[in-house]
């Protein structure tokens, strides 16, 4: 069995909705969804363009799949995830937009999301412990030769190309396509996404995805940003309250610094 920590919206969001269509299977269920009549593409073209994000469900990854390392329990992971997504403060990410991630299709923030970087990179950095080690096949199948220096580090020392001043906050629509399909598939694709994406992305909670063996990933559970903090501040607050009568109820950094910090607090 493999985890992933990831973002995605809730069930009852619009955006959970299309994509579901679009992927055909809901990463809630894990139950195959009807796919969406769209002008210019069948069924069959929609299945085989999305077969590769179909598997791994509608998500932006935060920390991408993992074994459970020996020493620690899916019980200890629930814990510490619902802990530290307490912690957190939920924020938005300015629109989203269809573009271009290589050779496929996925949406990604028109301007990159500071909150989001940091985000990701924390629980990079908080969940490490809970990652088994890497295999040599697990380096194999990362294509080490075709890694930047930076990203040959990252896959050594996180277990993940594509973390820290790597990390691009994305969600895949499609697999590698040929030139003639990235210029069929991009205009069904704005058509059908384009409606749900007019307001800033609500980032209000984090989701442990499970991945039994053989099997595609779905979501395990999903964690509400702030709660606990939340809570703690309005008890203080009604505390204070009761012993004072008189008391009422109540800079962005550039992305490597952040990271830098980050790494320099661990």
């Amino acid at each position: 069995m493999r985890y992933a920590i990831c973002f995605t919206p809730p069930m009852s969001d619009p955006l959970s909705g299309v994509a579901a269509s679009w992927l055909g299977r809901n990463v809630y269920s894990g139950e195959p969804a009807e796919l969406p009549s769209v002008a210019g593409l069948s069924a069959a073209d929609i299945a085989y363009h999305t077969a590769v994000p179909r598997r791994f469900g509608f998500h932006a990854v935060m920390m991408s799949p993992f074994r459970l390392h020996p020493d620690k329990s899916e019980s200890e992971l629930l814990k510490a995830l619902m802990h530290f997504a307490g912690a957190q403060t939920p924020f938005k990410v300015d629109r989203l937009e269809v573009a271009r991630l290589g050779r496929c299709w996925g949406l990604m923030p028109q301007v990159p999301s500071t909150a989001a970087h940091l985000l990701a990179a924390s629980v990079v950095q908080e969940f490490d412990a809970f990652r088994a080690p890497l295999s040599e096949d697990d380096i194999e199948r990362s294509d080490p030769d075709r890694l930047t220096a930076p990203q040959f580090s990252n896959l050594h020392r996180w277990g993940d190309p594509h973390v820290m001043d790597e990390y691009r906050f994305h969600m895949m629509l499609t697999g590698p396509l040929a030139n003639d399909a990235l210029r069929h598939v991009e205009a069904p694709l704005r058509e059908l996404f384009e409606p749900c994406l007019a307001m800033p992305l609500s980032i209000g909670s984090l989701a442990l995805f499970v991945e039994q063996t053989g099997g595609p990933m779905r979501v395990h559970s999903q964690h509400p940003l702030g709660k606990i903090s939340t809570n703690a501040r309005a008890d203080r607050a009604k505390r204070a309250a009761v012993a004072d009568p008189s008391l009422g109820s109540g800079a962005i950094r550039p992305l490597p610094l952040i990271v830098a910090a980050l790494m320099a607090h661990r």
